[in-house]
C-alpha cells in the first residue's frame, strides 16, 4: 500500500494522476470518489511482467506531496494518467516532474486527444489506446534508446531528435482480457475510499468494470482509448473479482463501470445465475441504455442481483435532436425503460443534454415533458460541449470557440458559435426542476413550483428570441 512518507524505492516506473479531492469543491460536496482503475490496470499489468511499480495516488493527497516524491532521487519514469477534467493539473504535474529530472509518460483519452499540445508542454511521451501492452515495450525503449528514438513503438507519440513529433502506427487491442490481472489495488489505499463513502453517505462502495469498451456511435461521445469496441470478461472471472473485493474490502455497494452494462442480455443472466450459484447479492448501480432494459427478464434479472439505481442516457426528449445524435433510441424507449424499471424497485437516474447542434426552444420543452412523464428518481443536465476528435467536434467545425488558453482550461470551456448563450441552459434547468416538482405534486401542492417553472420558462423564451441559437 503506497505511502507518502515511505522512503522512495528504485522503481522501473512511479504511475499516478492529476485528481486532487481538495481542490474539488463540487466533489467535496458529492463524496463520491473511486480509484483510477486504468492505472491500477497497468500497474497489474508491469507487476505480472517482472517490472516494479510504484503508484502515488493523488485522489486524497497534496501536489506537495507529490513534489516531496518527484524531488526524492533517483529520478526514474512517471506515467501520468490523463482525463478532460485535469488538464492543468497534469500539466503541473509534468512541470514539477520534469524539473526533477523525471522522463514523462503520459496515457489516458485526454493525451490521446492532445498529443501534440502535452509534448510541447514538457511531456516526452503520449501513449494512446490500451497501455498495457505499449508500457511493456516502451519502459524498456526508454532505457536503451532515450525518449527522442522511439520509432516503431505502436501506440505511442513523441518529439523526434529533429523536434518533430512523431506519432507511431496504433496497437492492435487486446483480444483477450480476461488475460488481464485484476486492477492493482493494492498498490493503493481502496479502503480509505470506501471509509469515505461510508462515513458520508452511510454506504461504503468499491468499483469495477465487466467489460471495455462501447459500440455505439453517439457523436459527442469520446473513444479515445478503446475505440468502438466491445470486449466482455468472463462470468467467472468477473465473480471472482467480485468475491474478492467484499472478502477484503466489506463494501455495502458496487459500482459496475461499464459503458453499457446490459448489453449482453446473454451474459447477464449467466453471470446473475453464477452470482446465485455462490450466494453472492451486492447491491449495485451501473449505466445502460434504454433500448438494452426492454425485456421484462432483463429488469427482474437486474432486480434479483442487487440493482438498486440504474443510470439511462436519455439526453432529449426530442426525437429529432437523439436522431442527430445517432443515440439509436426513442424518446418511447426511454420512457418505456424508465417506467418498467421502477415497478421492479429500481431507482432510475436519467442523463440529460442541452445545447446539442439544432436545439430549439421547441426540443428543450420536449425534453421537460419527457421527464415529467418518465418519471425518473433523479435526473442530472450538462450543456454539450464538443471533446476533441469526436464526430460532434468535427461537425462543429470552425464554430467551436476556444474562450481560454489551452493550458488552463478543458473541452467543456468551448464555446458553439450560433448557439444560444449559456443563460439560457440556467433557465432550462430551472424550468425542468421547477415543472416536474409541480407535477409531482399535483394542482394544490405544486402551484407555486408551476409559477416558478413558468416564470423560467418566459425567461428562457425571452433570451431566445433575443439571440442566435437553435
Amino acid at each position: 500500500m503506497a505511502d507518502d512518507d515511505a522512503e522512495p524505492l528504485m522503481t522501473d516506473i512511479l504511475l499516478t494522476h492529476g485528481y486532487f479531492l481538495e481542490e474539488d469543491a463540487k466533489e467535496q460536496e458529492v463524496m463520491k470518489p473511486y480509484p483510477t482503475l486504468g492505472l491500477l490496470y497497468v500497474s497489474a499489468y508491469l507487476r505480472r511482467q517482472g517490472m516494479s511499480v510504484e503508484v502515488f495516488d493523488t485522489t486524497f493527497s497534496t501536489r506537495d506531496a507529490l513534489t516531496a516524491r518527484l524531488s526524492a532521487a533517483p529520478a526514474g519514469i512517471l506515467g501520468v494518467y490523463t482525463n478532460l477534467i485535469t488538464r492543468t493539473s497534469v500539466l503541473d504535474v509534468v512541470a514539477r516532474a520534469k524539473s526533477h529530472g523525471w522522463t514523462v509518460v503520459l496515457g489516458g483519452p485526454e493525451a490521446a486527444n492532445y498529443p501534440a499540445e502535452y509534448l510541447a508542454r514538457g511531456a516526452d511521451v503520449v501513449v494512446f489506446g490500451e497501455g498495457e501492452e505499449t508500457m511493456v515495450e516502451l519502459l524498456p525503449a526508454l532505457g536503451a534508446r532515450g525518449p527522442n528514438r522511439l520509432q516503431g513503438i505502436a501506440g505511442t507519440a513523441f518529439v523526434d531528435e529533429s523536434g518533430a513529433v512523431v506519432t507511431n502506427p496504433d496497437r492492435p487491442q487486446i483480444r483477450d482480457i480476461n488475460a488481464l490481472p485484476w486492477p492493482d489495488r493494492d498498490a493503493i489505499d481502496v479502503g480509505r475510499y470506501v471509509d469515505v463513502w461510508r462515513r458520508h453517505h452511510g454506504t461504503g462502495s468499491v468499483n469495477l468494470i465487466t467489460a471495455r469498451g462501447c459500440p455505439y456511435r453517439c457523436r459527442w461521445c469520446s473513444h479515445a482509448v478503446f475505440g468502438y469496441t466491445h470486449r466482455r470478461r468472463s462470468v467467472g472471472d468477473t465473480v471472482n473479482e467480485l468475491a474478492f473485493l467484499v472478502e477484503r474490502y466489506r463494501p455495502d455497494m458496487v459500482w459496475y463501470a461499464d459503458d453499457v452494462f446490459t448489453i449482453h442480455h446473454r451474459w447477464l443472466y449467466e453471470y446473475a445465475a453464477e452470482l446465485k450459484r455462490r450466494d453472492l447479492r451486492v447491491p449495485f448501480e451501473t449505466i445502460s441504455r434504454a433500448d438494452r432494459l426492454m425485456q421484462d427478464d432483463v429488469l427482474r434479472t437486474l432486480a434479483e442481483m442487487g440493482c438498486w439505481r440504474i443510470w439511462i442516457g436519455a439526453e432529449s426528449g426530442s426525437q429529432r435532436i437523439l436522431d442527430a445524435m445517432e443515440r439509436g433510441v426513442t424518446v418511447e424507449q426511454v420512457t418505456f425503460a424508465t417506467r418498467a424499471a421502477k415497478r421492479h424497485g429500481i431507482q432510475v437516474g436519467m442523463f440529460l443534454m442541452w445545447g446539442y447542434d439544432g436545439e430549439t426552444v421547441d426540443d428543450i420543452a420536449a425534453t421537460v415533458e419527457l421527464v415529467k412523464q418518465a418519471d425518473p428518481d433523479v435526473f442530472l443536465t450538462t450543456v454539450a460541449y464538443p471533446i476533441k476528435n469526436t464526430p460532434y467536434f468535427e461537425h462543429l467545425g470552425d464554430r467551436v470557440v476556444a474562450t481560454r488558453d489551452w493550458a488552463t482550461s478543458t473541452d467543456r470551456d468551448y464555446e458553439v458559435s450560433g448557439r444560444y448563450p449559456r443563460e439560457l441552459y440556467r433557465h432550462a434547468d430551472r424550468w425542468l426542476r421547477q415543472e416536474v416538482e409541480s407535477h409531482r405534486l399535483g394542482a394544490t401542492r405544486g402551484a407555486a413550483a408551476r409559477e416558478e417553472a413558468l416564470n423560467a420558462r418566459a425567461a428562457l423564451r425571452a433570451l431566445a428570441g433575443n439571440g442566435e441559437g437553435g
